[in-house]
């Protein structure tokens, strides 16, 4: 019996050891993370005094304008319904309605458009004209998987900005941004 008693010890003592170790070093690590440093009230006060300044600028009266006009209003619902799927990076069903969008007054080597339609609303992604050359064999009404990781409004825009980080055509990757470069952007 007492046998049994020293086997069974010896048994459970590593694995109380070990699991005293993982636990440590769930510690550990927990406190080396870094914790976001909380904005001062100095800093609270200089973003708003900077918000404030610009808002009373004439691009941002311009912009405040655009926001509750119909147009802005159209394009922040339209953020609305693809908001979830930018915060998860999940897959978006697309089709594509123009390869070849000018935004006008512009000259036309610079950014590359693709007009895209998900759930009904059209959607605008830009491109470097490098980056568009992985693009070129899309066609209006091709259907593709479209992931993207931010959206942007602009009142010179008639639809929501999205990011083409990932574009997707029948199981096939086209084009995937790569985030190592420009830190991350």
């Amino acid at each position: 019996m007492k046998n049994k008693k020293n086997v069974i010890y010896a048994m459970i003592a590593p694995l109380i050891v070990v699991g005293g170790f993982v636990f440590a070093n769930r510690e550990i690590k927990n406190e080396t993370k870094p914790s976001p440093r909380p904005l001062s009230i100095a800093d609270k006060k200089a973003r708003l005094d900077e918000r404030k300044k610009w808002e009373a600028s004439p691009d941002g009266i311009r912009y405040k304008e655009w926001e509750v006009s119909p147009a802005g209003k159209k394009v922040h619902a339209s953020h609305d319904k693809i908001r979830n799927y930018i915060k998860e990076f999940a897959n978006m069903e697309a089709v594509v309605t123009s390869v070849t969008f000018q935004r006008t007054g512009l000259n036309s080597s610079g950014s590359k458009w693709l007009i895209v339609q998900i759930g009904g609303e059209e959607y605008m992604m830009q491109f470097s004209p490098q980056d568009f050359k992985q693009l070129n064999g899309l066609k209006v009404n091709d259907k593709i998987i479209v992931k993207s990781r931010s959206a942007g409004y602009s009142p010179n825009h008639p639809y929501l900005i999205i990011s083409g980080d990932y574009i997707e055509q029948n199981n096939k990757v086209l084009f995937k941004r790569d985030f190592s470069k420009n830190n991350g952007c």
